[in-house]
């Protein structure tokens, strides 16, 4: 009894299940995805050829012209099979220039081949009591058994050739195909009735469909639908974000001008500069909030970025006590120690603004949750081949945090023991963004705690050294100090385009302070009006959120002007992610967000105005 014909009919149940599996969902249509359905339909009609050769063995007698034309196919067949194996081999190796060229000479080799095949005679074997109990054998069957090996031969040296690859699961099925193939051959060598060749064939393409990339394109479509959802929902939040910035900092752009313009005043009385006073503190503690909800969307976005610039060290680290002791106030009695290293180098270059944003949170945190006791603010560093490392502490002995809370302290949103801290300001932003501010300038943050006894932050940063008392910019030109407030002729004007009155008066009353006349008009339309009719200013400030027509609009319209060479900044309280970019790109010279801080101010005007 030959036991292949169990064999046969076990690999065509499980071809056609495979058949059912693959081709009942659309795939991509990749390369490797082409090679791999042929597989299955070669190997599949190979099952078909296998079983139809036995059973034509019933009329060997009669009609022995067919049994010779499908054992001719099934050869051709189980040929073509190895073929397209070693065909996916060299797909899955090599860059697609390669690839083609290969698979060009695959396919001249398989045609002569199968023609070999076709016209190499083929001999019979079979037992006259038992008709399934025959196998070939011959010069066809010799040839098959070469052209197999061939390939076999170029599949193990593509490979070869990409051994740091070897491990890759797209290699397994040839891997195993060729250990099988050679057991195979022993097996038929010692028991020639014994025919496993599609049987191996079958299995191998089985455990292809597990190792070819192979993606469901329900289930893509699936996650492009949900990536959609994400990306709209994403949109509505910017959307959200920006609406919300622009009507908060619009009155707050007011509040903050008037109180700098107020606090400015030399003949204001003691009491109402406390008052103005308290107002700007109340401002910036609105705006530092409002800050820090577009710094969480600029790090969502990727677009938050480190600006390196020259400064002086010890005084962002002063300015931070000052800061400090402002917002400790004289309600609660607590220490603020202070310990700075007088061996810092004077210049450092580096982002100092993210800087002291980063020791301003940890220093606001440590204020927040401390109710006695004290605050140790120290800076020590280390150098070595040009590079500062600052070692930044700041310990207090507040309510501590808890071991098993630690890794949520920087989590966006997030208050610890919120009932215990219910009466305590923020939004669970702070710690968040610093953390996120020290990635990405390449420093690291350790926090270490006692619940109930206090908690330590120490933050380490790398800041270059300068040691040139002669500061020099990108472009080579020495750099003008932007911290002093120009002082400019009445002969520069200024035009304000805003639709919004309170903050036409607002960017008026600052302006005025630096002695240039100042010109306004409500809308896009009135400012092109007033640009066409022949009046000339040196600079325009112009608010981009206004009806009928933007800013942007409004620029454009500008530009459309050969002549137009006037420098024009985006005044606006769109400060979301990624708006400055957009304005720059759209044609502004420079942005400014609202509400108007006044060392911006200056720079503008230094940058624009100031010839000296």
């Amino acid at each position: 009894m030959n036991y292949s014909i169990y064999f046969s009919f076990l690999s065509f149940f499980y071809i056609v299940l495979l058949i059912i599996v693959f081709f009942s969902k659309n795939r991509l249509n990749t390369l490797e995805n082409k090679i791999y359905r042929l597989l299955i339909i070669i190997c599949f009609t190979g099952s078909i050829l296998e079983v139809s050769q036995m059973a034509t063995c019933l009329i060997m007698d009669s009609l022995p012209w067919i049994n010779d034309f499908v054992a001719h196919l099934f050869l051709v067949n189980i040929f073509t099979w190895i073929a397209l194996l070693f065909a996916y081999t060299v797909v899955v190796s090599f860059k697609k220039e390669t690839y083609k060229k290969i698979l060009t000479v695959i396919s001249f080799v398989w045609l002569v081949g199968s023609v070999c095949l076709i016209i190499l005679p083929i001999e019979f074997f079979f037992n006259p009591g038992d008709l399934f109990y025959s196998y070939t054998y011959g010069p066809a069957v010799g040839a098959l058994k070469v052209l197999c090996i061939l390939f076999l031969m170029f599949s193990i040296i593509c490979m070869l050739m990409r051994i740091k690859q070897l491990r890759s699961k797209k290699y397994v099925p040839i891997l195993v195909y060729t250990v099988l193939f050679l057991i195979t051959g022993i097996i038929q060598i010692l028991e020639p009735t014994l025919v496993l060749m599609q049987t191996v064939q079958t299995f191998v393409t089985f455990l292809m469909y597990f190792t070819i990339e192979n993606p469901d394109l329900k289930m893509i479509e699936e996650l492009n639908f949900a990536r959609d959802q994400a990306d709209k929902a994403n949109n509505a939040k910017t959307e959200f974000l920006s609406n919300m910035s622009h009507e908060i900092r619009t009155p707050l752009n007011a509040i903050t001008g008037f109180s700098q313009a107020l606090s400015e005043e030399e003949d204001l009385p003691a009491s109402a500069k406390e008052d103005v006073k308290d107002i700007l503190m109340a401002s910036d503690s609105l705006l530092e909030i409002v800050n820090g909800i577009l710094d969480i969307s600029k790090i969502e976005a990727n677009k938050l970025e480190i600006v390196n610039t020259y400064y002086n060290p010890y005084k962002v680290f002063n300015e931070l006590v000052v800061l400090t002791k402002a917002r400790l106030g004289t309600e609660k009695p607590i220490e603020l120690r202070v310990s700075i290293d007088q061996t810092i180098p004077r210049t450092l270059y580096g982002d100092y603004a993210r800087l002291k944003q980063i020791i301003l949170n940890i220093l606001t945190n440590a204020v927040k949750y401390t109710n006695e006791g004290y605050i140790e603010f120290k800076v020590s560093h280390l150098q070595k081949d040009g590079i500062c490392r600052l070692i930044i502490s700041v310990e207090d002995t507040g309510i501590g945090i808890k071991r098993d809370k630690i890794d949520k302290l920087f989590n966006k949103f997030e208050r610890l023991d919120e009932e215990r801290n219910i009466t305590i300001e923020g939004t669970g932003l702070g710690l968040a963004i610093t953390k996120r501010l020290v990635q990405l300038m390449q420093g690291e943050l350790v926090v270490q705690s006692l619940y109930g006894k206090g908690s330590k932050f120490t933050v380490s940063i790398d800041q270059r050294i300068v040691t040139d008392p002669v500061k020099i910019d990108d472009t080579g030109t020495l750099r003008v100090n932007t911290n002093e407030k120009p002082h400019l002729n009445a002969a520069k004007k200024i035009l304000v385009v805003d639709d919004n009155k309170l903050n036409i008066k607002v960017a008026t009353r600052l302006l005025e302070d630096y002695g240039v006349t100042v010109d306004s008009v409500m809308s896009g339309i009135d400012c092109l009006e007033k640009i066409t009719a022949g009046n000339h200013y040196d600079l325009v400030l112009m608010d981009d959120m206004m009806p009928k027509m933007t800013g942007t609009q409004t620029l454009a319209k500008l530009k459309e002007n050969p002549n137009y060479k006037t420098p024009t900044v985006a005044l606006t309280a769109n400060a979301i992610a990624g708006m400055k970019e957009q304005y720059l790109k759209a044609g502004f010279d420079d942005y400014l967000a609202k509400p108007i801080e006044r060392k911006e101010l200056d720079r503008i005007m230094n940058k624009y105005l100031n010839n000296d």
